[in-house]
């Protein structure tokens, strides 16, 4: 049974209500998702629209699966899902929602469905009508209390960022889900903006592909006095083939504690996935 779940949320600058869409299996004696969670499972994925990339020169030879449909791509979105059914709350970026090339196929939709998650949300961010659908996704195990759509400034339309919010009301966990632009300028512009959307919040994620190594961001960039950090070590996720920058992140608030992280090596995309677990503060109250 499909059912929405609409967010009453207040229009500001670059801001609009979301609807997130959810999936009720209370009918068939599923999950309640009424416990109430110590941790989460995250993972965030550049799945490249489901094109199968393992080389440079893929991004010649297989650059008309961006244009036109390809009959492996479905089976790629379930190599995709059997992944992502792992995890509890999980960031896409270069998904479809439902063109051409994805043969008219909502791609947030059909990977939230394949792998058993009760909400998701695709944020459309480029639309060439018929031809691309351009979008940011979301797929969520907890339900949230709100979720917002932002369009990310930019000398080009088309990057966006989904804020949501979870658990208390007092002590909500935010987490920030994006895809950053590949110019500098632009991605100065975009975290400059995202770090106006978290300073007040105390419990905080940003998680998705920023374009740019961890270092910079936490160190140079509009974030770095706000206090989020990344779990020690090189998690490098690009190009998947040879993976040797870390453009993939999950980024956490001090009172988020980092318990487990991990480049998945589903070589699909011509980005690797990243995962973490983290342990939430018993303030939050997140529920599934």
């Amino acid at each position: 049974m499909l059912r929405r779940f609409s967010t009453n949320l207040k229009r500001t600058a670059g801001c609009e209500p979301a609807t997130i869409v959810s999936y009720d299996h209370s009918a068939s004696g599923e999950h309640s998702w009424r416990a109430a969670r110590t941790h989460l499972r995250l993972l965030s994925y550049n799945i490249q629209v489901g094109i199968h990339s393992h080389s440079y020169r893929h991004y010649l030879t297989r650059g008309w699966q961006h244009i036109l449909p390809n009959q492996g791509r479905s089976q790629n979105l379930d190599r995709i899902a059997r992944l992502l059914a792992n995890y509890d709350i999980v960031a896409l970026q270069e998904a479809d929602g439902g063109s051409i090339r994805s043969g008219h196929i909502n791609q947030v939709q059909y990977l939230a469905e394949a792998a058993g998650f009760p909400y998701w949300y695709q944020q459309l961010n480029r639309n060439l009508g018929k031809f691309a659908q351009h979008s940011n996704g979301v797929l969520s195990r907890p339900k949230p209390n709100s979720i917002e759509d932002h369009k990310l400034p930019g000398m080009l339309p088309g990057r966006g960022a989904i804020f949501m919010q979870f658990g208390s009301l007092a002590e909500p966990l935010v987490l920030v889900l994006l895809h950053l632009s590949l110019g500098q300028r632009a991605r100065r512009n975009q975290l400059s903006y995202i770090r106006e959307l978290i300073a007040d919040y105390r419990h905080v994620v940003v998680m998705g592909d920023l374009n740019s190594r961890a270092e910079r961001v936490l160190k140079l960039s509009p974030l770095s006095d706000i206090g989020l950090r990344s779990a020690q070590g090189s998690y490098n996720t690009y190009p998947s083939w040879r993976p040797i920058y870390n453009y993939d992140h999950i980024l956490v608030s001090p009172s988020l504690e980092i318990e487990k992280v991990e480049v998945m090596h589903n070589s699909i995309s011509d980005h690797l996935p990243i995962a973490m677990d983290i342990r939430l503060p018993g303030a939050i109250g997140v529920t599934h």
